[in-house]
């Protein structure tokens, strides 16, 4: 994952590992869908984040110590992305989804690349062309053809209640945590991983424990515990490693409008795992996903 560096193209590294990234946040939607009834919400965030912990300390430990020096410099900056971008984003999408729909959710997990363009805008006064906002526009009209499942009329129905807001929330979190990616110390991608990590999982702790003060923990089932393991090896682990490479070689604006890939992914995932049928629409959102993507590449400053 690290000798990357070294290869001839690194665009086209970064977007072989910002798909593979979103393949495997589009595989977590799925899976949350399995957890239901399962494992509590709240649990699984928890859960999700020990074990990755657990993982990267025994992979990380030599990168750990050579980076330590700078590591601990950077603790509260690492503390912070860890329980924003991670536990954060991860507590309230589950919870959004507990009190709003999926259409609305789609749509506005779509919304991701234009916050993170502008973040990106006014933190570092990043340009944004005509053509990277052309680009980020088609990608979200492709998130919204997959979240009305292909009927544009329902469209009508959407309105703002609070789960709504609970994931504009969710999705402003994590276009910070892209943004801030660019400031991040000049450490390991594990090394990084590993302490953001840490604070994910202390943070996930509060969470958890508001979860059993209300009565509504659910220790995993047999199966539960399946899909948390799965849940942690590639959303947690392998896709936040890509992620992070991913934003260091293209830049966070260029690096979100990826994430429009999630739903799509999500849809064909959820054709194959839960024998939902595939359908024209689907083929149309990633068409324009996939060309939107190209655009805004395309029309990136130079």
């Amino acid at each position: 994952m690290i000798a990357v560096t070294h290869l001839k193209h690194p665009s086209l590294v970064a977007y072989l590992l910002l798909t593979f990234t979103t393949l495997c946040w589009g595989g977590n939607a799925v899976l949350g869908r399995l957890a239901v009834g399962e494992v509590s919400p709240m649990m699984v965030v928890s859960l999700r984040w020990v074990g990755t912990l657990l993982l990267l300390t025994l992979v990380a430990r030599k990168h750990i110590a050579r980076d330590w020096p700078v590591l601990r410099k950077n603790l509260p900056f690492l503390a912070i992305m860890g329980a924003l971008g991670f536990a954060g984003f991860n507590s309230l999408f589950y919870l959004a989804a507990h009190s709003t729909t999926a259409i609305n959710l789609g749509i506005i997990q779509g919304s991701i690349p234009v916050f993170v363009l502008l973040g990106a805008l006014v933190a570092y006064r990043t340009p944004v062309t005509p053509l990277q906002f052309g680009g980020v526009s088609i990608t979200m009209i492709g998130v919204v053809i997959v979240g009305s499942g292909g009927d544009m009329a329902r469209l009508a129905t959407l309105a703002f209640n609070f789960g709504d807001l609970i994931m504009i929330g969710a999705c402003l979190l994590y276009a910070g945590y892209t943004v801030a990616l660019r400031q991040r110390p000049q450490v390991s991608s594990l090394s990084l991983l590993t302490f953001m990590a840490g604070a994910a999982f202390a943070a996930s702790i509060v969470f958890a424990a508001a979860e059993a003060t209300l009565g509504l923990v659910q220790w995993p089932t047999p199966f539960g515990w399946l899909i948390i393991g799965l849940i942690t090896l590639f959303p947690s682990f392998l896709a936040q490693i890509c992620f992070i490479r991913g934003v260091e070689l293209l830049g966070p604006g260029r690096a979100g409008v990826f994430i429009n890939l999630v739903p799509v992914f999500a849809s064909i995932l959820a054709v194959i795992f839960l024998n939902e049928q595939f359908k024209v629409f689907h083929g149309v959102a990633l068409a324009l996903v996939l060309s939107g993507i190209w655009l805004s590449e395309r029309g990136k400053p130079t």
